[in-house]
């Protein structure tokens, strides 16, 4: 793909000066002029410069004020600049204001081209500087842990398959199923991969910042805007853009995320220039799409413009399989943060969190390993460390060969559940309990002796 040149904006009054800048970087640059610094600044609203060449003699607003216009409102526009002598107060001046380079308008052609060149990469590392921090975070990020389980493997090949695509990607899934971590696998399989990953939480972005932090704006162009900023769609450049929660972007900037997606090009907030943008994009949300286009809280074209390459993340009850390996993961990060030697996750535990709902998916696992590790003084998590609600039995309708004692058991699975809670209540003193529930000391040892409540008691009072 053929490159766009970089822009050169070359302000000074003497056609003759314009014509001698301008001769020796036309080759390598798109140059444009300005016979004002009035000029100038249209000119800086209108389109996208990457490098002034301002006289510091210039009738109406000087030289000098224009750079400090440019410092303050263009930020990313490198100035150079010139003057017919060479005036050690005038270098000075126009240092103290921001500016990258000063030349007089006899410079030789080879040295005006490689200051250009040098002010050019100035503006190039400028902004890959918020890049980077974004890709060192990346590096340091977790990665997707691949169990044992059929539906994650399965994943793992469709992204193998996918991840080299400059198509669209929509992750569907609960929240906590690890989206983040697969959107981060894709972009490490892509391309995209010396580019850097913009995880942008959209839910989580207050609704009054979501275009700024998207597109970005101009200096004044609202209330609090103090400075030029660039958006995620521009930092994102040469990399992956991950925009979670799509479902809860506002509908009027849905519009523009279309314009983006197909155009290849977005506008800051305050300006009518094009910015051209070159990114792979990501997408995920727990938000059923098709229903809200029906509702009309998300655009069908745009729908139908992310949703090339479906994939769903099955949440953690649909894959117990993997739990031994997340476990191992968790227990490996946590005993690092905390300086422990927690060898792991016993068996008798792992079995336990195999049969738990997880509502919050791999999430609420990872945050439950990280308290018991933060607070484990032993080698091993057994099921005695694990908080009382993952020992409360779940009837497992699947569980029960035929229909015989299917009644039975989800009545003796409720009646189990509820003493342990009441015994959990009554800090497990059992003839406190039996006051608590209205029933006599020896109808209360009764249940749990036949519902084998003692010994699972009498461990979770010594945890």
């Amino acid at each position: 793909m053929t490159r766009k040149q970089k822009t050169v904006l070359i302000v000074d009054d003497d056609d003759s000066a314009r014509a001698a800048l301008t001769t020796p970087l036309k080759t390598d640059y798109h140059v444009v002029s300005a016979l004002s610094a009035e000029e100038a600044i249209a000119d800086l609203r209108e389109q996208a410069v990457n490098v002034m060449l301002v006289d510091v003699r210039q009738p109406g607003i000087s030289g000098f004020e224009l750079l400090q216009i440019a410092r303050e409102n263009y930020a990313d526009v490198e100035v150079i600049m010139i003057s017919a002598i060479d005036e050690v107060e005038t270098v000075v001046q126009s240092m103290k204001h921001g500016a990258f380079h000063y030349v007089t308008k006899d410079v030789a052609h080879d040295a005006l081209q490689s200051l250009v060149r040098l002010a050019v990469e100035r503006q190039e590392l400028s902004r890959q500087v918020v890049s980077l921090t974004a890709q060192v975070a990346d590096q340091d990020a977790p990665e997707l842990v691949i169990g044992s389980s059929k539906s994650l493997r399965d994943i793992v090949g469709l992204v193998d398959k996918v991840s080299q695509l400059s198509a669209t990607v929509l992750i569907l899934g609960e929240s906590g199923t690890g989206k983040e971590l697969l959107a981060r696998l894709i972009h490490r399989k892509s391309d995209h991969a010396s580019g850097p990953f913009i995880p942008v939480n959209l839910a989580a972005i207050p609704a009054d910042l979501v275009e700024s932090t998207l597109f970005g704006h101009e200096r004044g162009s609202f209330t609090g805007a103090h400075r030029q900023q660039l958006g995620k769609f521009e930092l994102a450049t040469g990399g992956t853009l991950f925009l979670d929660e799509i479902g809860e972007l506002r509908i009027d900037l849905q519009a523009k995320l279309l314009r983006a997606i197909q155009e290849g090009e977005i506008e800051r907030i305050g300006s009518q220039k094009p910015i051209q943008t070159d990114f792979r994009l990501i997408v995920a949300t727990n938000v059923d799409l098709e229903k809200a286009v029906k509702d009309g809280r998300f655009r069908e074209d745009l729908f139908y413009r992310i949703n090339v390459i479906p994939i769903r993340m099955p949440p953690l009850r649909e894959r117990p399989e993997d739990i031994p390996d997340l476990c191992r993961q968790f227990v490996e990060r946590y005993n690092g943060r905390f300086k422990k030697a927690v060898e792991g996750v016993s068996d008798s535990a792992i079995k336990l969190l195999s049969s738990h709902w997880w509502p919050g998916n791999i999430r609420e696992l990872e945050n439950l390993i990280e308290r018991l590790i933060a607070f484990s003084d032993k080698p091993w998590i057994t099921d005695e460390d694990l908080p009382i609600e993952y020992h409360l039995a779940r009837l497992d309708t699947a569980g029960t060969d035929g229909n015989e004692n299917r009644l039975q058991e989800a009545c003796d699975t409720f009646e189990r559940n509820f003493i342990l809670r009441a015994l959990e209540r009554s800090e497990w003193n059992v003839s406190a309990t039996a006051r608590y529930l209205g029933i006599p000391l020896s109808t209360l040892k009764h249940k749990m002796g036949r519902l084998d409540i003692r010994e699972l008691a009498r461990r979770l009072r010594g945890a």
